[in-house]
């Protein structure tokens, strides 16, 4: 079996369907954030204001050399800005290649949960495309809200998201009726990969909001005789509710009938320690958000390879 340590020292065994959520407060409530994407926790620091910033955006600090923004998670969340308390911490995360830093009031431990016990709110909650919460968990005695931290920076900051520009750039396209599976829990990075692709010339994506969607499937074309006409490549996220992108890509390439299908991992964890567990899955590539033109020049060269093989 396939095993990772990571930085903290966690061991994970990959594709179990399992998250190590990082529990914290933030005026009194609890919420999460994927293990996966911290860097480090440090104390809170003296930051230097940036004009014209957005409101939630305190500014920037500096340790070891290296500036680092800082979003107070608590203006984000609640539309207000309470006032810093002097036990205050920075949660550093590093994920789609970027550093940053969030404010929050205290870190109450680490939980190991299976993605399975992890709900998405339902829509008289998450408010359509703006939902930051990437589930609910009970994490023991209490509910956590998992945070779609990729989501809070998107909306701050969008030009360091997915960028449809970078499509348009490549020009003029021929069309491409391959069926493509699509496993991504947000509904807006769904839609900003969706028009992309098909901006790509992608004419037939299948959506679905999360890996046991996707699975459910896959695993029931499986058998049929025309499963290279209804899927030809899988592009999923890792972070998702009740089935990630790690135990996906571990079904597919275990399963005698779905194991020649190219999968692509697109997603914000992408590093080398990620990287090494998507390798041991059997990932055909690993692709980091929001790098959306990458993205299409990996399908072309996976889909050509892969009707070579089919057509053989």
């Amino acid at each position: 079996m396939a095993y990772g340590k990571d930085k903290k020292g966690i061991l994970l065994e990959s594709g179990t369907n399992e998250i190590e959520v990082m529990k914290f407060t933030v005026e009194g409530e609890f919420y999460g954030i994927n293990v996966s994407k911290v860097q480090e926790i440090i104390m809170s620091d003296k930051v230097k204001p940036m004009p014209h910033s957005h409101p939630c955006v305190e500014g920037i600090f500096k340790p070891r050399d290296t500036l680092i923004t800082v979003i107070n998670l608590a203006h984000y969340l609640t539309g207000e800005a309470p006032e810093h308390g002097p036990r205050d911490l920075f949660i550093v995360t590093n994920f789609n290649k970027l550093t940053a830093a969030f404010r929050v009031q205290s870190i109450e431990g680490i939980s190991r949960i299976s993605w399975k016990n992890i709900q998405k709110p339902d829509k008289t909650v998450a408010k359509g495309e703006e939902s930051v919460a990437t589930g609910i968990a009970q994490c023991d005695d209490q509910l956590v809200t998992i945070l779609d931290f990729e989501a809070i920076v998107a909306s701050i900051a969008p030009q360091t998201t997915i960028q449809i520009s970078e499509v348009e750039q490549m020009g003029d396209r021929p069309l491409c009726e391959c069926p493509i599976v699509i496993a991504e829990d947000s509904i807006l990075l769904q839609k900003m990969i969706n028009d992309s692709l098909e901006r790509a010339g992608f004419l037939n994506i299948k959506n679905f909001n999360n890996g046991q969607e996707a699975w459910d499937y896959l695993n029931g074309i499986k058998d049929d005789e025309d499963l290279y006409e209804k899927v030809n490549l899988i592009i999923t996220d890792i972070e998702m509710p009740e089935m990630d992108g790690h135990r996906l890509t571990k079904l597919i390439k275990t399963d005698p009938n779905l194991k020649k299908l190219p999968v692509i991992i697109f997603s914000s964890l992408i590093n080398e320690q990620m990287r090494i567990k998507g390798k041991q899955l059997g990932a055909d590539e690993q692709l980091s958000k929001p790098e959306i033109g990458h993205l299409v020049e990996v399908m072309d060269e996976l889909l050509k390879k892969f009707h070579r093989e089919f057509n053989k």
